[in-house]
């Protein structure tokens, strides 16, 4: 089969989860589910199908969305919200509840690339997991913080000043067995070996 007769990939399933007591009970509209899926509608190249929820900090509920989410084929699980150190914030714990394996540098280098900006970064707890063949990550809850943590920052001359952690997702999806992401390099361009690049499609 060529170029022009390949048939067009699979959509790619992504959960998006927005954890957040207020915004699940209407007291105000919540940001975080448009935030998740217009930045990563600009970064990734392949179609995608996403699932979102909202729902409440409660540790139960959160654990149970992402075993869900992770049953329903959903190689990527992004959650926003709920990784502070409040009483209710209680996301990080909900997401270790289910790990297979933990993914320490996810939440290093988003701590890292946060420190840039607020001082009170070191209190954020995200946390990076893998359950079956699905990699599921904790985000800030800000929409600002979120896209900073994805896409890293940028020199004055758009050029990569420090590596945002979505650099380094599709490759480890690879490595569980998920679908071949393709970036849009102006957005976030992933990092792969030579030797886990295919050809451009």
């Amino acid at each position: 089969m060529n170029e022009k007769t390949r048939l067009p990939e699979d959509p790619v399933r992504i959960g998006i989860v927005s954890i957040s007591d207020r915004a699940s009970t209407g007291v105000y509209e919540d940001k975080g589910l448009p935030a998740l899926q217009e930045w990563l509608t600009r970064a990734l190249k392949n179609p995608i199908t996403f699932e979102p929820r909202l729902i409440p900090d409660e540790v139960e509920r959160i654990s149970a969305t992402l075993i869900e989410l992770v049953d329903a084929g959903c190689s990527l699980v992004l959650t926003t919200g709920g990784t502070g150190p409040a009483l209710r914030d209680v996301t990080p714990e909900a997401t270790l509840a289910v790990a297979h394996k933990t993914m320490p540098g996810f939440g290093e280098q988003m701590r890292q690339i946060s420190l840039t900006f607020v001082p009170t970064a070191i209190l954020s707890r995200q946390v990076a997991v893998i359950r079956d063949q699905s990699l599921i990550i904790n985000l800030p809850g800000q929409p600002k913080a979120i896209a900073e943590t994805l896409e890293g920052l940028k020199n004055a001359d758009g050029t990569q000043k420090v590596n945002g952690i979505f650099a380094a997702v599709p490759y480890c999806i690879d490595l569980i067995g998920g679908p071949y992401l393709e970036t849009n390099d102006e957005v976030c361009k992933a990092f792969r070996p030579k030797s886990a690049v295919r050809p451009a499609r």
